[in-house]
């Protein structure tokens, strides 16, 4: 992407009013106005209300929105070009129940408060192979700890991947650390059962994994007290 095309998407970015995009400073100074009335200020009512963590260009969390209309939605990622998509959607599409925030995935318990979420989704991250990567995984110990810090007591996270190696690293860390595994499947598209949420909503890059006959993993899980 040209740099006057992100400038372009950053500028529209700006006008969007389901776009948040605050500085480091304002969130690590715990400035965000938002933090634990993301439903009664902004979507105004009591629905659940689910996070997408690395959201890209915002597919999933747009298809999510589209799907349960009784749910809200927040797709949070670094890049802005990048979600500039999702949340130009939503506006041409009329669609209020999903908004974006431009942040750290780091930083999220500055912009939401404890027992706040009641879900997560986590889709295609980078599975950070290199051992000494392994800080950088969002399904590592410390992440998981964060996520728990801002999820309900009955609150869930799921994990959809093409990596089987984030897929087997996972299943490895929650079984051993004692949480508890909801759901696991291997190959969402091969084997039965599979839940249609998973199945229903396809991002761009997964339908090329599909196309080269890819396995898609997921996993359902709760992360213990």
């Amino acid at each position: 992407m040209g740099s006057k095309n992100k400038l372009k998407r950053f500028r529209e970015n700006e006008t969007f009013q389901n776009v948040f995009q605050p500085t480091r400073e304002e969130v690590v100074g715990d400035l965000m106005p938002l933090k634990g009335k993301w439903n009664s200020d902004f979507f105004k009512n009591d629905n659940p209300l689910i996070l997408e963590l690395g959201c890209g260009k915002g597919e999933y969390s747009v298809g999510l929105a589209e799907k349960y209309p009784d749910k809200n939605f927040i797709g949070i990622d670094i890049k802005g070009a990048r979600f500039w998509r999702g949340a130009k959607t939503a506006v041409e599409d009329g669609l209020h129940n999903v908004a974006f925030v431009r942040t750290q995935i780091e930083l999220i318990d500055h912009i939401f408060a404890e027992n706040e979420v009641d879900e997560i989704w986590i889709t295609f991250p980078d599975p950070q192979i290199k051992y000494k990567r392994t800080k950088h995984r969002m399904t590592n110990s410390e992440f998981l700890k964060l996520y728990k810090k801002i999820l309900k007591k009955d609150g869930v996270v799921n994990l959809k991947t093409d990596s089987e190696f984030m897929h087997g690293y996972t299943l490895g860390l929650l079984h051993g650390e004692g949480h508890e595994v909801l759901y696991a499947n291997h190959n969402v598209y091969k084997n039965e059962g599979s839940p249609e949420v998973v199945t229903s909503i396809q991002t761009f890059y997964e339908k090329q994994y599909l196309e080269i006959n890819k396995a898609i993993t997921y996993i359902r899980f709760k992360i213990k007290d």
